[in-house]
């Protein structure tokens, strides 16, 4: 029966399993896009409670369920650039369409409550999450280890320790992607400025060393340097030091797009043609900056694939589904888009 509460009509699972001809059971289940109900009935239930307005209780649903639906982010890292990274705002975006798809809201985790320090697994137990999404954060901290062997289930974006669950864009993949195209076109002397040192960042300098060999290309460790992600003063000193080296490369690629970009002004400051004299590789896909000219070749991440992945994984984590060994764990491709900064030696 359809209740009021300050002058708003509310409708209940009841009053759609009447609507529809079906227990209050199948309505749940169809709400929570479970996958065990017939896909009409389901598609048939969401209709009716989007046509009577129906709105669940947030409070009576954790209540009857001892779920809260509400899922934790962590995007905290050393330079405050979760938010503002494309690379893991455009993840968030496509992971919080997937999760609220099923009913869940999301909240941001950190290690302040109010004017008070707590670790982020306290945090979580504080907003009482059901989940956490750990997507841009320094793993190797204790309180972040913390959260990972808790009891709540987390899956991460780009870290594997070999026992966590995981999405993870296929770095190794992208740079000998990046190296193997810069070859064909004739370059043999590579550079490589990677950023700050991670878990992604050791695989794609290892990557870069091994697909150099592998070609039976020399690697110059003065041509492989360390700098910072989406810090394009370091990248443009950086590359004027690669430009003046003795084994000067003709090809260089950057740890992202921003820094690629810094990249092509250093060169340009220097009298020299970026996609000419010395060719430019990106990593992102940034479409914003490959407007520029000339246009950028960068290896695109595939992120609205990573953020669905990763909330199918939260989403089985949640309702305790099995999951084998090798579904823990998921590698996503990105691709190549071909520009103008890559020379033809």
């Amino acid at each position: 029966m359809k209740q009021r509460f300050e002058g708003v009509i509310m409708v209940s699972i009841k009053d759609i399993a009447q609507a529809c001809g079906v227990s209050t059971a199948t309505v749940s289940k169809a709400l929570n896009n479970r996958e065990d109900v017939n896909p009409q009935t389901r598609e048939r239930v969401q209709e009716t409670a989007r046509q009577l307005g129906y709105l669940p209780n947030a409070m009576a649903r954790a209540l009857k369920t001892n779920k809260t639906y509400n899922i934790g982010v962590l995007m905290v890292d050393k330079a405050d650039s979760g938010l503002t990274h494309r690379y893991f705002a455009s993840i968030l975006d496509s992971f919080k369409v997937a999760m609220e798809r099923s009913g869940y809201d999301l909240t941001f985790i950190s290690n302040q409550i109010g004017s008070q320090t707590c670790s982020y697994l306290e945090h979580c137990r504080y907003r009482n999450v059901d989940g956490v999404l750990a997507a841009c954060v320094d793993f190797n901290t204790q309180e972040v280890r913390d959260l990972l062997e808790s009891s709540l289930p987390v899956v991460s974006v780009d870290y594997d320790s070999g026992e966590n669950y995981a999405v993870v864009s296929d770095n190794a993949e992208g740079i000998r992607e990046a190296v193997e195209y810069a070859l064909r076109r004739g370059h043999t002397t590579l550079a490589l400025i990677y950023g700050e040192d991670s878990q992604v960042t050791q695989v794609r300098r290892n990557a870069f060393a091994e697909t150099l060999r592998e070609h039976r290309c020399e690697v110059h460790d003065e041509l492989i340097l360390e700098g910072k992600y989406l810090h394009p003063e370091v990248a443009y000193r950086l590359t004027q030091t690669l430009l003046h080296e003795q084994h000067k490369p003709t090809c260089i690629i950057y740890p992202d797009d921003i820094c690629a970009v810094a990249g092509i002004t250093a060169i340009r400051d220097a009298g020299l043609v970026p996609g000419t004299d010395v060719s430019v590789i990106g990593y992102d896909g940034h479409p914003v900056l490959r407007m520029l000219g000339p246009h950028l070749t960068t290896i695109q991440q595939d992120t609205e694939t990573i953020g669905i992945k990763a909330a199918e994984l939260m989403l089985h984590l949640l309702h305790k589904d099995p999951i084998s060994a090798e579904e823990r764990l998921s590698y996503v491709s990105g691709r190549l888009l071909e520009g103008e900064t890559v020379a033809q030696l």
